[in-house]
């Protein structure tokens, strides 16, 4: 009798983008990303980050280097000047960003690539990252995202992080996940839920607008 296997599933969004430093000459908008899967090939199976555009570049950049024949979606484009709105600007880069995640994570070969793990999971910067996948930090690829799953960082992106117990240990909740280290040992890590959707599985209407004003209309200056 064969046994059944659960269907593995990944969801990824792109949303919330917010001006940075706004007024000043490295003023760029940064987007969250939430990510929900039932897959294997992840440590933690809910994380949330905030990544700019020139990440995005740079990721990019990284998997086609090491895909070798294996087309890599493209990224929406850049444009020095924009005929619209800032808000319709961003609003398409957006979109862009968020098609680019969903194809990436439906690949195989991309997806083997560690530097995809440590930009979707940690919010470790782009250094931080090449020196994690080269053996030059402090931690594991696989330690790096374990510690931003339990850091007060992955807490603060939603502001709900649980009371402790006396202690110091932290309560049981259905947001508790068991994260697999170094195929060996399980930790219960607490992931934060969404709020602006409940179901992974579900679409349901979302807020794209920043929070903050958006740059003053004209020339734009791209973002790096």
């Amino acid at each position: 009798m064969l046994e059944s296997r659960e269907e593995e599933l990944t969801t990824v969004r792109v949303q919330d983008p917010r001006v940075q430093n706004e007024g000043s000459w490295n003023s760029h908008v940064d987007y969250k990303i939430f990510l929900h899967t039932n897959s294997k090939a992840f440590t933690a199976k809910t994380s949330c980050v905030r990544r700019r555009y020139r990440e995005f570049v740079w990721l990019r950049r990284q998997l086609q280097k090491n895909a070798g024949l294996v087309p890599v979606p493209e990224l929406p484009g850049k444009s020095t000047f924009f005929v619209g709105s800032t808000d319709e600007f961003i609003e398409k880069r957006r979109q862009g960003l968020q098609q680019f995640l969903e194809q990436v994570v439906q690949n195989v070969v991309l997806l083997s690539d560690s530097r995809l793990h440590l930009f979707l999971q940690s919010q470790l910067s782009v250094p931080e990252m090449e020196a994690c996948v080269q053996g030059q930090g402090s931690q594991t690829v696989t330690e790096a995202i374990l510690h931003y799953a339990m850091s007060n960082h992955g807490w603060a992106q939603e502001g709900t992080r649980p009371t402790p117990l006396p202690g110091g240990a932290l309560p049981r909740s259905p947001h508790f996940r068991t994260l697999v280290f170094n195929q060996q040992e399980e930790r219960d890590v607490w992931t934060p839920p969404c709020p602006y959707w409940s179901s992974f599985g579900v679409e349901e209407p979302l807020s794209d607008s920043p929070e903050e004003p958006p740059e003053p209309s004209g020339t734009r200056r791209e973002e790096q």
